[in-house]
């Protein structure tokens, strides 16, 4: 099984103005987050009921663990 290392760059949030300095970090984290558990389901379903087993997983975790 393949690992990846996801690392994202910190925002400054100075450059910001009024209340857009706190949502738009917010609204991106909460992107990267559902991507990050899109990602994971993704290589998990691919993954055989065998290896799943070799991980102590199963078809029904992939949603909890992911999601």
């Amino acid at each position: 099984m393949a690992v990846q290392n996801m690392t994202r760059p910190d925002l400054d949030c100075r450059v910001f103005e009024g209340h857009l300095h706190r949502i738009l970090p917010d609204l991106l984290g909460r992107l990267a987050a559902w991507n990050d558990a899109r990602v994971t389901r993704h290589a998990l379903s691919r993954l055989s009921d065998r290896e799943l087993d070799d991980i102590g997983l199963s078809r029904g975790d992939i949603e909890r663990i992911a999601g």
